[in-house]
């Protein structure tokens, strides 16, 4: 397997965007499919080691020099198990400092494996069962408001109470709307200002145990 050809199929794994993977490294998309098809074979020794980063494998692996396969690796993220999304805990995830480490192949994170802004939690409740079953457990990714936008899933707390709900902003204030079968769960709105009010991140994925 030639280089460009490694080069796409980790993008194809990771479900990357060449535009994505070009942000990642400071190319065009053009150039990426050029690597990709072998139209620029050599590769610089400066963008060897961003290039890997990038598609999460090592430079060795890229070059065709070991062949551990993308599909064996993964990665340890931060996890906090102690703490129950929606079961109302009097603590923030910034304040934890008894957090474990959990396993989780890459495949299954896509574009975010790797990502040191990413840690997990579990789901107990039913306020999202419409998209994510309780005792899911879902990935977060640390991320501001300003990058936040109207249908994406956060998990928030508001002094005690912890939830994962959907997103939306109107005006001043924020919108944290479930989507359940229970139709005793409502919107929760709060004011942008609410002092209690903690954004703890973005919901990118979820793994559910069948048993």
């Amino acid at each position: 397997m030639s280089v460009g050809e490694r080069i796409k199929r980790r993008r194809k794994q990771l479900k990357m965007s060449a535009d994505e993977l070009g942000v990642k490294i400071g190319k065009n998309r053009a150039t990426i499919y050029r690597y990709e098809s072998s139209e620029i074979e050599n590769l610089s020794i400066e963008l060897i080691p961003s290039l890997a980063r990038a598609l999460n494998v090592s430079p060795a692996y890229l070059m065709g020099w070991e062949q551990i396969e993308p599909s064996q690796m993964s990665t340890d993220y931060r996890y906090f198990p102690e703490i129950k999304i929606s079961a109302g805990l009097p603590i923030c995830v910034e304040s934890v400092e008894e957090s474990e480490m959990i396993t989780i192949p890459d495949e299954l994170l896509g574009k975010y494996a790797g990502n040191k802004d990413v840690f997990f939690m579990k789901v107990n409740g039913e306020s999202m069962n419409k998209v994510i079953p309780h005792d899911s457990l879902i990935a977060i990714k640390s991320v501001s408001v300003n990058d936040l936008k109207n249908g994406d899933i956060v998990v928030y707390s508001n002094g005690y109470d912890y939830s994962v709900k959907v997103f939306y902003e109107v005006g001043d204030k924020f919108i944290f709307r479930p989507n359940s079968t229970d139709p005793t769960f409502t919107d929760y709105i709060m004011s942008k200002n609410d002092v209690d009010l903690r954004l703890h991140g973005k919901v990118v994925t979820y793994i559910v145990n069948l048993d």
